[in-house]
């Protein structure tokens, strides 16, 4: 690791960069086969190199620890040139992406990560990584650091490495390429660190076959590590956030006092001259983070994005992976603020943790109050107005939570989050000055239209909590590529209930049984951005319609996982309507067709509706009827197909694309392929209860998911339920682009 400065000899150190050295090779390890025995300097069983991240926890690459056998591992260390090696077990938590249940094949696919908890505590020191994503690092040189064999012996060595671009361009897998250096065997694993701010960026992930360089993985992909189903009321509920949690409370605690005379991370970064945000000092930056990682972890990367774009004029970056802990949220703010307002954008931000939902636990007072004591201080050189002004915020939120926990209103007893919001007391900046508050409520929610004058159940226990997000919605794009008809184009999007949708990502020329595999981490990344505890996110699965029964709902994200039909409510549009076919028997001129989707929408969801089995006269099959009787049925009916995938009288897309043409945009349907001699009585009975004795057309969505859960757990009532597919297109709510007018560039 060399750096070049002003007034000394070529490729000497100086001293700042010196202790930094020294801090990042403490911190790395070699990782050995678990059976390294009583010969850990024996390069027979070494795998690759890994990082302490935070106490007991070590990074490195998934292809390291894959090398071994099993889960286990062992982690080889020593603080210093002096110190003598210690082996330690370790067990191998979590990898990206997860390949549990799958031989190996080939390369690691990226981001290629592993966290190795050990076994045993032992002492240690640790790197600090940025709150910084990579994607900032465009350019310039980087060090880096890990151990290989140079002459039969394992050595560790490090130096630097430039910035040549990336690899993977916005995907999930997204590298940053390295070169300028030779990367031998055994660095994968190690650290990349950014010399200009003193912090572990990266991880070595590979090196070029031939010539210098390889690439790195940035520490940011962590955050795509499997979310916990419910809610993480503590940080040991979520590895992502142990991890990062015990990271900042490490830097905190090695910051105060002691007798220790060894050089800090914080201490290293004043003396480069780092200052976070371009408003915090290193020892600032480490104080916050510590005491944010007192309280308990956001309820989800929803709520912390909630907190985020509660503050005025903070853009968030769409394709990456969003902030998932508060310290991913600090580190979003430094790109955000202008140069005159970054502390203020900080302190509003710490204000807006300080009152997100949590228990209020005698612990968890404690640390707010610590907390409030940081933003005091770090206030105390800004104006007078501005410092009033959060000292009244902080009074109003207190008052407002005793008052709820003395009437005991409230989920759990403590004031919400949105409650405080509900009561103007973060609906305002701290300066005085208005700016729109996050909780405006939403029109209706995810999937159902507006009631169109139906009033709405109340939640379930009367309560509102995620009524934030209740308006979010996931929605799958995918289109048939006309000339490739065994491949298709798709894209991952957000969708809010004003209309906006933010696409997250898009791909190409994916193979139609590659599909499923490939958008598995962008529908993972949607969801984490708009689930709320125990309210995930439905999706919307905007379909071919050749392929609106493709069965996107029996998908799993991740192995073991629950099908996502299970997870959520998965409903099915049509994602080229201008498409369909003309099969001669009615073309209605378009706005006539538009109006009359419209009007039976509107109809069916102010009216009781009514299942009508379209297919099946008591167990016999028969065609579906022409467009022009599906246009006499009333407008409350909502089409059913119990003999989908028989193919006994005409195609199954041809019978869809006739409730499509005859603008239902409800429709109920099974798969029964392969499975011709099913009774049929038991899914008209449970199709038409589920449609006819529901509370509403607007509430089917909810319905078949609550079917899908029941069956998944074995429950006998709803095995009429199998492969049961709902068609819901709501036509106030089309497509990106749907309509849009296409010219010449």
């Amino acid at each position: 690791m060399t750096h070049r400065h002003d007034g000394g000899a070529p490729g000497a150190f100086d001293e700042a960069h010196r202790a930094l050295r020294d801090l990042v090779l403490a911190a790395t390890v070699r990782i050995h086969r678990a059976d390294v025995g009583y010969a850990p300097d024996e390069p027979g069983t070494f795998l690759g190199s890994g990082f302490f991240i935070a106490p007991n926890w070590v990074l490195t690459c998934a292809h390291v620890v894959h090398g071994g056998e099993g889960g286990d591992v062992a982690v080889i260390h020593q603080s210093g040139a002096d110190q003598a090696a210690s082996v330690v077990a370790g067990e191998v938590v979590a990898t990206l992406p997860d390949r549990t249940g799958q031989p190996p094949s080939g390369s690691w696919p990226a981001p290629d990560l592993a966290l190795v908890r050990l076994r045993e505590p032992v002492g240690h020191e640790c790197v600090y990584v940025s709150e910084r994503p990579t994607a900032y690092v465009s350019e310039g040189k980087l060090l880096y650091a890990g151990w290989t064999v140079v002459g039969g012996q394992l050595q560790v060595l490090d130096g630097p490495i430039e910035v040549q671009g990336t690899l993977g361009g916005w995907s999930a897998g997204a590298q940053m390429r390295l070169g300028h250096n030779d990367l031998p065997y055994g660095v994968s694993g190690g650290p990349v660190v950014d010399p200009q701010r003193g912090e572990v960026i990266g991880v070595l992930k590979s090196r070029t076959d031939h010539g210098q360089g390889g690439t790195c993985t940035g520490i940011e992909r962590l955050r795509t590590l499997p979310v916990p189903r419910g809610a993480a009321t503590a940080e040991h509920d979520d590895v992502y956030q142990a991890v990062f949690h015990a990271h900042d409370r490490y830097h905190r605690h090695r910051q105060l006092p002691s007798g220790s005379r060894g050089a800090t991370w914080a201490d290293a970064q004043k003396r480069i001259g780092a200052r976070p945000g371009r408003t915090l000092s290193p020892d600032e930056r480490t104080e916050l983070l510590g005491r944010l990682a007192e309280l308990p972890p956001p309820a989800g990367t929803r709520a912390l994005l909630d907190v985020l774009e509660s503050l005025p004029d903070l853009e968030l970056p769409q394709h990456l992976p969003a902030p998932r802990g508060w310290r991913d949220g600090l580190g979003l703010l430094y790109e955000n603020a202008r140069d005159d307002g970054v502390l203020k954008l900080v302190l509003d931000y710490t204000m807006r943790v300080m009152y997100a939902d949590r228990p209020p636990t005698p612990s968890t007072l404690a640390a707010e109050r610590a907390l409030w004591d940081w933003v005091r201080q770090a206030a105390a050189g800004l104006d007078s107005g501005y410092r009033a002004g959060l000292a009244r915020r902080r009074e109003e939120w207190s008052g407002l939570r005793a008052r709820t926990r003395a009437t005991g209103h409230g989920p759990a007893g403590p004031v919400t989050g949105h409650d405080v919001i509900g009561h103007g007391v973060i609906g305002h900046d701290f300066s005085g000055g208005a700016h729109p508050r996050p909780d405006a409520p939403p029109p209706a929610g995810p999937v159902p239209a507006e009631a169109h004058g139906r009033d709405r159940p109340a939640t379930p226990e009367g309560r509102d909590h995620a009524r934030v997000t209740s308006g979010l919605t996931v929605l799958l794009e995918v289109l048939r590529r006309g000339w490739e008809p065994d491949r298709c184009d798709w894209s991952v999007s957000v969708a809010r209930p004003d209309g906006d949708v933010v696409r997250l990502h898009e791909a190409e020329r994916t193979p139609w049984d590659r599909l499923a595999a490939e958008a598995a981490e962008p529908l993972a990344e949607a969801f984490r951005r708009c689930d709320a505890p125990d309210r995930p996110a439905p999706l919307q699965a905007a379909l071919p319609h050749l392929l609106l029964g493709l069965p996107v709902d029996t998908w799993q994200l991740h192995h073991g996982e629950p099908p996502l039909g299970v997870q959520r409510p998965v409903v099915v549009r049509c994602s080229d309507r201008d498409q369909l076919p003309d099969d001669g028997e009615y073309d209605p001129d378009e706005a006539d067709g538009q109006h009359e989707r419209h009007d039976r929408w509107r109809r069916l969801h102010t009216h009781d509706a009514r299942a009508e089995v379209l297919d099946c006269d008591d167990g016999v099959r028969q065609p579906v009827p022409p467009v022009s009787d599906l246009r006499a049925l009333a407008h409350r009916t909502v089409p059913v197909l119990c003999r989908y995938g028989e193919h006994r009288y005409e195609d199954d897309a041809a019978a869809l694309v006739r409730i499509v043409h005859a603008g239902f945009g409800v429709a109920l349907w099974r798969r029964r392929s392969g499975r011709s001699d099913t009774v049929c009585g038991e899914f008209h009975r449970g199709a038409r209860q589920a449609v006819d004795d529901g509370v509403g057309a607007e509430l089917l969505p909810e319905v078949v998911h609550s079917m899908r859960v029941k069956l998944r757990a074995g429950r006998t009532e709803a095995y009429w339920a199998d492969g049961i597919a709902l068609y819901y297109d709501d036509p106030h709510r089309p497509l990106p682009g749907a309509g849009d007018l296409l010219e010449a560039p």
